[in-house]
């Protein structure tokens, strides 16, 4: 909700802008973000999983061992939200739940060998729907929008911690 919050008022503040090209970027991102999910969820309908379960486990395959509160943050939802769902996935044997050594009020959570094949089966599926989003978009050009995007983001963590800084202490992050 944070993205969509922050990609509205990207949105709003580029509405007297004469840039034609920079108008409404926000949105247009966020539109493209939202009909790839849903162009993934039709390639994945079969497997039975949703869009909640194959975020989590493409998060977690990128980062394997983070906390509950991570991965919550990373999908954007409430806790007992990623709580629920994680519940269902240990139980569906593709996750395990660890004790974080660290912090006792922390939960770790890892993939099991059993998301393996699934992990690969999303990954074959993904690779499909990135064609589908590249087509007619030469190497060049793909190179150029990933740098671009990266760039963006960047841009985007450089000013949150920035803004965050500011905050007093323990109000870092209430947005």
């Amino acid at each position: 909700m944070l993205i969509v919050s922050m990609l509205t008022i990207l949105r709003v503040s580029g509405m007297g802008s004469k840039k034609r090209t920079e108008k409404g970027i926000g949105l247009l991102l966020a539109d493209v973000s939202r009909l790839l999910r849903q162009d993934f969820d039709r390639r994945v309908r079969d497997l039975g999983m949703t869009q909640a379960q194959w975020r989590a486990l493409a998060h977690l395959a990128r980062d394997e061992g983070m906390n509950q509160a991570a991965l919550a943050e990373r999908l954007e939802v409430k806790p007992i939200t990623i709580a629920r769902l994680i519940d269902r996935m240990e139980a569906a044997n593709w996750v395990r739940r660890e004790a974080d050594k660290t912090d006792r009020r922390a939960t770790l959570v890892f993939l099991t060998p059993k998301a393996k094949p699934i992990l690969d089966e999303l990954e074959t599926r993904a690779e499909q729907a990135r064609n589908a989003l590249m087509q007619g978009i030469v190497p060049a050009e793909r190179k150029q929008l990933i740098a671009t995007l990266e760039r963006m983001k960047a841009n985007l963590n450089a000013n949150i911690s920035a803004m965050e800084a500011e905050l007093p202490k323990g109000m870092e992050h209430h947005g």
